[in-house]
């Protein structure tokens, strides 16, 4: 029994060895050698201070920087839960979103869908648009939206709610990335929201094309991919040239 046994164990010993300490050990000692900032996380530093990194997209979410794409990815944006929404393109909650009851018995969202985002990116960014009923009738006490009462509109089985946009909006402004991380958007979702932009920062909204265009990294190899912006770094160079006054 025990010379059965020898073989498998010192197999077992020689291979955890092998992959378990010394691959592992190579891999990190040649990408912290040919790779080290991709290897240490391509975390950016400015001014001694670490503001993110230029591989996972993180929530800008005041006006005066550029937003990136929605995340499903944990609470949004979170590395330790990358992942889509996995809903089909046909799927209602994708579209309309849906609500639940929270811990304290209040109806919250539950998944905000395309049509809330499309809302949201029309009003932030100024793009004319067509609804079905006014939206002052979905506003709070305080004349914000009710993103409940607006999922709920849309879901009305008798009467949805249709809002369009009048302008084409660019898709990668209401879906996710597949690993709801991805630190880049599309040069003409970054050229729409330069508007919203430039009045905050008292910029003028040619200024921030220029800055758009300036900060789009083209195609790999001229081919492989698309034209992107990354919101991380568009939004240092924005800090640095155009301070909010």
């Amino acid at each position: 029994m025990i010379q059965e046994l020898g073989p498998g164990f010192r197999l077992t010993l020689i291979f955890t060895i092998l992959t378990g300490l010394l691959y592992p050990a190579v891999m990190t000692g040649l990408s912290q050698l040919i790779f080290p900032h991709q290897a240490n996380g391509s975390l950016i530093t400015v001014n001694g201070k670490v503001v993110g990194s230029s591989s996972i997209a993180q929530a800008f979410t005041r006006p005066e920087y550029f937003h990136p794409r929605p995340s499903s990815a944990g609470s949004g944006y979170d590395g330790a839960y990358s992942y889509g929404s996995n809903f089909g393109p046909t799927s209602a909650k994708l579209l309309r979103g849906t609500t639940k009851t929270d811990d304290k018995k209040n109806e919250v969202v539950d998944f905000d869908g395309i049509n809330l985002r499309i809302v949201h990116y029309c009003l932030d960014n100024d793009i004319p648009y067509e609804s079905s009923r006014p939206l002052d009738q979905f506003k709070d006490a305080q004349g914000n939206l009710d993103d409940v009462k607006l999922i709920k509109a849309f879901n009305d089985d008798k009467t949805p709610l249709v809002f369009a946009a009048k302008t084409p909006i660019p898709s990668d402004a209401v879906t996710a990335s597949s690993s709801g991380l991805d630190p880049h958007i599309s040069p003409a979702n970054a050229d729409a929201q330069a508007q919203r932009v430039a009045k905050s920062r008292g910029a003028s909204v040619d200024q921030l094309k220029q800055l758009i265009a300036e900060s789009t990294e083209k195609a790999d190899f001229t081919f492989l991919g698309e034209s992107r912006v990354n919101v991380l770094m568009l939004n240092i160079a924005l800090d640095q040239k155009f301070p909010v006054q």
